[in-house]
């Protein structure tokens, strides 16, 4: 497994240094939501900051440490609320949404964030306060990390399918309204020999993109949840 900048003492920045990490972080973060991963360049990015590339380097010394850097800052805006204030189901409601709504706002972070470890300090935070909500249901210590994975994992799935949905409709160039018809029209033609799929395709011309992906989040977050209620201890 290759080092990471988690694992690597930071190097205090030199007297006269006026660029901070966090100034790298937040200029990369509008680039790759802007233009995705391959839109980021650390040359590109120096350019932005008017910055040297050494003044750069100094920082975040290659593009994989600035990509950990920024996942793990994705990481950091995801809400976990505390057990006391919202109840674990209310409370692993919220972090489902919380999560499905920062891949939404970071669509290049499903291409990255299987490829590396997530180990930095707001990842770590993350996950403690996770394991706190999930233990005050009354899990079994084994089954507090489980239910807590079983969460990230429906949530980190749907949305990224999601985010590869809308850009199946970005690349398209069409609007909404036509894509998502043409879609169905070939759809309803493909079903031609299978009536249940019809009637199923018919029940999606009711909806709008939007309200069809969010009505999906929504059911399958509750249905986990309903499942992982009967597994708390009475």
């Amino acid at each position: 497994m290759r080092e990471t900048i988690w694992t690597r003492e930071r190097k205090a920045s030199p007297a006269r240094e006026t660029l901070s990490r966090e100034q790298i972080v937040a200029a990369a973060m509008q680039v790759l939501d802007a233009e995705g991963v391959a839109g980021l360049s650390m040359r590109k990015l120096a350019a932005r900051l008017g910055a040297g590339a050494t003044s750069l380097y100094w920082h975040v010394p290659t593009k994989d440490d600035l990509i950990d850097l920024l996942i793990d800052e994705v990481w950091g805006e995801i809400d976990v609320p505390e057990p006391d204030l919202a109840g674990w189901r209310s409370g692993a409601l919220l972090f489902g949404h919380s999560l499905r709504s920062a891949i939404l706002r970071h669509p290049w972070l499903p291409e990255v964030m299987y490829t590396r470890p997530s180990i930095g300090p707001k990842a770590m935070r993350l996950g403690a306060r996770g394991v706190v909500l999930f233990g005050a249901a009354g899990f079994s210590d084994r089954e507090v990390d489980l239910a807590l994975g079983s969460v990230m994992s429906y949530a980190l799935g749907t949305a990224s399918a999601e985010v590869a949905t809308r850009e199946m409709h970005r690349r398209s160039g069409q609007s909404e309204q036509e894509w998502v018809a043409e879609l169905l029209e070939q759809a309803q033609s493909a079903a031609d020999d299978y009536p249940e799929m019809q009637e199923s395709v018919r029940r999606r011309t009711a909806t709008d993109l939007d309200s069809s992906l969010t009505e999906n989040f929504v059911y399958g977050l509750d249905a986990l949840l309903d499942g992982l209620q009967t597994r708390v201890r009475k």
